[in-house]
């Protein structure tokens, strides 16, 4: 692998191809900056995951150029995919830049020395004229801010609707994540369905890490937890629907003894201590945890201790936390909405996220019903063998060579 930093007014002129034994490689240049952050979420797990699987995918006619805004980590750049194939068919070009990164510091690189095609992981192309723009692969994720406009300020929602309209329109080949974002794209914004791709993302196994000198206890469980709990993982904010899953909680504490808590487990996001607040008037504030954003292995952890795993989202692109729950071996409750029916299969319990009468009973029968779970959890194991990230690599690179070749 070659490493290059590139700073303002500097011209190198060593050249990114490969060895002459690969005169018919395809050069595929990747937005590599959203791999990069340290506590990966959504977007930033695709990209890791994508980009780590596609350099490892055995080939001989292809070499790849990373973009990138920092140097990238071994772990930013992999994920949990094996080594690149090819370590001389990578090169890395770190192009130090802050504020309009895409549009300013990637798009001036594209313009200097633009790859065969280029692949955008995260929604964001960028603005070129077409004839300086390569031929381009974007991941439209979902349209949540069409559906929840008051998740985002006025600012972000127009730059969102400008550059996925923008990115929708200039990209050659579209990858949706799942069915539910393409039907989308179709309606909102007329993309043509030979445009799109669907290529489904998949789970990594979590694995949890042992106490050293108490194998019998998960070293990232927080000891507070005394009870049994269900969980929750995900960004605290609107969109994931928490505030009905406490009520529906509350009320099934306030209608019987239950001898279990709430665990939600995640990132803060917009409005998150409204939640907080929202246990406490209730009177959980013992019974619902709010630990953060944890780690791999402290998720793992909580997932094998869960009784049951909890998602009523009221909308998903996607929905891979469902997908982590079933490869970890937990009983799933999600929401019958958006793509999280296409993702969950027959291996979830669905409910109307709305209903918090309905969110309630659920949480109910799953914390009292053992076949039930252990129903749940045999079908989650079958439902993500249909998942892989290696066969979405494969899949991925395909789409790439197809809007390589296209005039």
């Amino acid at each position: 692998m070659r490493s290059e930093t590139r700073t303002a007014g500097s011209e190198k002129q060593e050249t990114l191809s490969p060895p002459s034994s690969s005169l018919s490689s395809l050069s595929i240049g990747i937005d590599a900056s959203r791999s990069l952050r340290t506590e990966p979420t959504g977007t930033e797990f695709y990209s890791r995951q994508i980009i780590g699987h596609m350099l490892a995918a055995p080939s001989d006619h292809h070499s790849f150029r990373l973009y990138a805004p920092q140097e990238p980590t071994a772990e930013a750049l992999r994920g949990a995919a094996p080594p690149p194939h090819d370590q001389s068919a990578l090169t890395v070009r770190t192009l130090p830049g802050n504020r309009l990164w895409t549009h300013r510091t990637l798009a001036w690189e594209l313009c200097r020395r633009p790859p065969d095609v280029l692949f955008v992981p995260a929604h964001v192309v960028p603005f070129l004229p077409p004839s300086l723009l390569p031929h381009t692969v974007v991941t439209l994720h979902d349209l949540g801010y069409r559906y929840f406009p008051r998740s985002h300020t006025a600012l972000q929602r127009l730059y969102l609707e400008l550059s996925t309209r923008w990115s929708a329109a200039a990209a050659k080949r579209i990858i949706a994540v799942s069915r539910h974002t393409a039907a989308d794209l179709q309606r909102i914004y007329r993309v043509p369905e030979a445009k799109i791709r669907v290529i489904h993302e998949a789970p990594i196994p979590r694995e949890p890490v042992q106490h050293a000198n108490e194998p019998g206890e998960d070293a990232a469980t927080p000891s507070v937890y005394q009870r049994p709990f269900a969980l929750y993982v995900g960004t605290i904010q609107p969109r994931k629907n928490l505030l009905r899953l406490i009520d529906a909680f509350a009320r099934l504490i306030k209608q019987q003894q239950i001898g279990w808590d709430l665990v939600l487990a995640g990132r803060r996001g917009w409005l998150s201590q409204e939640y907080e607040r929202h246990a406490a008037a209730r009177g959980l504030s013992g019974r619902v945890h709010f630990p953060g954003y944890l780690p791999d292995a402290a998720v793992a952890a909580l997932m094998q201790k869960a009784l049951f795993f909890a998602f009523p989202s009221l909308f998903e692109g996607f929905g891979l936390p469902v997908l982590e729950a079933q490869t970890t071996g937990v009983a799933v409750m999600c929401a019958k909405n958006s793509a999280l029916p296409e993702i969950a299969g027959d291996a979830a319990l669905l409910v109307d996220p709305e209903n918090v009468d309905e969110i309630a009973a659920a949480m109910l029968r799953l914390s009292q019903d053992e076949n039930l779970r252990q129903e749940l959890i045999a079908k989650g194991y079958e439902n993500v063998k249909r998942f892989s990230w290696e066969k979405a690599a494969r899949e991925t690179l395909a789409v790439l060579e197809e809007a390589a070749a296209k005039k």
